[in-house]
């Protein structure tokens, strides 16, 4: 089902593979209906459920529904199948922050950039503290 060029639900077409981490890998997908590019995060049921991880993505899907931002990648919708959670989300180029910030000294408008990003970054890390309790 994570081959590129396979549809996933009849709704998206896979492309390839953009990362991944212990729990989910994320793949760039096209929209059938629209042509939109999308990304899409595919969590591992068992895994997750293997390690109590369950109400983390719940948290997850919950933030991302709340926060609306121009510096927050927009979740589309949510799907899954009895083995997958399929997050699809806005598809934004350019890599991942962390390999820019890793690659050392950043020019100060490239940095003010990341800075307004970290700035909602810390408002979503509030709002999920207040859901948790925490």
């Amino acid at each position: 089902m994570e081959n590129k060029g396979s549809v996933l639900m009849h709704r998206y077409e896979l492309g390839r593979l953009l990362g991944q981490g212990t729990f989910a890998k994320v793949y760039h997908a096209r929209n059938l209906k629209t042509g939109t590019s999308v990304a899409i995060k595919i969590i591992d049921k068992e895994k997750v459920l293997k390690v109590g991880m369950i109400e983390q993505i719940k948290r997850e899907i919950s933030v991302m529904r709340l926060v609306k931002h121009p510096n927050v990648v927009e979740l589309y919708e949510i799907m899954a199948s009895k083995t997958k959670i399929y997050f699809v989300m806005e598809y934004v180029k350019g890599g991942e922050l962390f390999n820019k910030v890793a690659k050392g000294k950043l020019k100060e408008d490239v940095a003010r950039k990341f800075f307004n990003s970290w700035s909602v970054l810390w408002i979503i890390a509030t709002v999920e503290a207040f859901f948790t309790g925490i």
